[in-house]
């Protein structure tokens, strides 16, 4: 592996009551963190390939973390996100690097299926920093139910020289969805959009 991980960490979320309404069956939600060395900061450097493959390699790892995490196959993800954030000596370029150029390929492979654009942040950040990974459904964006997001922070990252990657996934939408749109019995999957 090129990435070199300090730490990984899995968080899992599971909303069972929403203002004074049970939900049934509970919404639950998972982000897997890979804190890796940015082998970039402090520098300008032109060619970022050596983080666009670190890029590839979490995509796989934290997206089985994740679901694993929910306890489900990967085919039954319905939304999905990724994040990164750098440490001081970091550039937002680096996190762009790690999430977007091989990144989503192999978090499709292990959902089974992802026809959506993977919504994504970038930040800079030290030890602390709240990260906040929007979600969207995987295989259509405009399904408003699973527009949502799941923060996620490590006490001691990213530290100045590190870069803190998540992707999430859940098993279901927000709680309670009654803003109307696309719903998710809808969808066609074709286009990403529908």
């Amino acid at each position: 592996m090129k990435a070199k991980i300090r730490k990984l960490v899995t968080f899992v979320e599971e909303t069972r009551v929403e203002m004074d309404r049970a939900v049934e069956p509970p919404t639950r939600r998972a982000a897997a963190v890979g804190v890796i060395d940015n082998p970039f900061a402090g520098r300008y450097v032109e060619d970022l390939s050596l983080l666009i493959d670190i890029g590839e390699e979490l995509g796989a790892l934290l997206a089985e973390r994740a679901v694993a995490a929910l306890g489900i196959e990967g085919a039954s993800a319905e939304s999905y996100g990724k994040a990164a954030a750098v440490g001081e000596n970091g550039e937002l370029e680096h996190a762009a690097a790690v999430l977007h150029p091989k990144l989503g390929a192999p978090v499709r492979k292990v959902l089974g299926t992802g026809a959506a654009l993977i919504p994504s942040s970038k930040k800079r950040g030290g030890p602390g920093v709240a990260l906040d990974v929007p979600l969207g459904h995987k295989d259509a964006a405009f399904v408003r139910s699973h527009f949502d997001g799941m923060e996620v922070r490590i006490a001691d990252a990213p530290r100045a020289n590190e870069i803190m990657v998540a992707v999430a996934v859940t098993d279901s939408g927000r709680p309670h969805p009654r803003v109307g749109g696309l719903t998710k019995d809808e969808i066609k999957g074709v286009d990403g959009l529908r």
